[in-house]
């Protein structure tokens, strides 16, 4: 598992996420699901895919069962890797619940499948986390619980993410977990931190939990990547 604090693509995350498979030329399937299969978003992935080597996939879920004769499930167990785009949690949670993709996804995983993403895509992976899925304002939206704990992406670029998270923590409405700025990764293996990386030495990931009675932001010590 491979997770970045913004949903942009870049090409260092998505040639890391690549390498970390171990396959001289995985496959790797985007789902743009959160951001209703955005055409620019989608134009992106290819583009970075483009120039790291990779074969790209995207995985839509607007489709009819007369153009398409392959299961969800089918698709994503012969993909290397998959990678989950940012927009609206919330929506494409439910969306996969109803289409049995969070199954196929927990399935994959479990097979060794190497996942990862930013924003949505970072965020569905953990047993909850803030979202702005949501009218009016940031609220707590529970993920799929792979790694069993919470998330909170964009906290270097979204003023309010990280004091939220704190008070979050500190109240119980959150476990402890994990945070990353916009340009910054958590490696897992097994549901253990293995690394963290960045794109530059401004941006880093960390470890946030409540110990008696405060809060406590433990910096992951991050490698920079090109």
């Amino acid at each position: 598992m491979v997770i970045y604090g913004s949903g942009r693509h870049t090409v260092p995350f998505l040639n890391y996420i690549a390498k970390s498979t171990g396959k001289e030329k995985p496959n790797m399937c985007f789902i743009p699901t959160a951001s209703g299969e955005d055409e620019q978003y989608i134009a992106s992935f290819y583009d970075v895919c483009s120039q790291i080597d990779v074969t790209p996939h995207v995985l839509s879920v607007w489709i009819n069962s007369y153009d398409q004769k392959e299961s969800f499930e089918e698709i994503i167990s012969r993909m290397d890797a998959i990678i989950v785009g940012g927009g609206n949690t919330l929506n494409m949670l439910a969306i996969w619940k109803a289409q049995g993709i969070d199954i196929a996804l927990k399935k994959a995983y479990e097979n060794g499948v190497v996942m990862g993403g930013g924003s949505a895509g970072s965020l569905c992976w953990f047993n909850g986390g803030t979202t702005d899925s949501r009218p009016k304002e940031l609220s707590i939206v529970g993920g799929m619980a792979f790694i069993d704990k919470s998330h909170c992406p964009h906290y270097n670029s979204e003023t309010s993410r990280r004091p939220l998270y704190f008070e979050n923590i500190k109240t119980g409405k959150l476990s402890d977990g994990y945070a990353c700025d916009d340009r910054s990764a958590i490696h897992f293996i097994n549901g253990e931190v293995h690394t963290s990386v960045s794109l530059n030495e401004e941006n880093h990931s960390y470890y946030v939990y409540l110990k008696d009675g405060e809060i406590v932001e433990e910096l992951i010590p991050s490698t920079v990547i090109l």
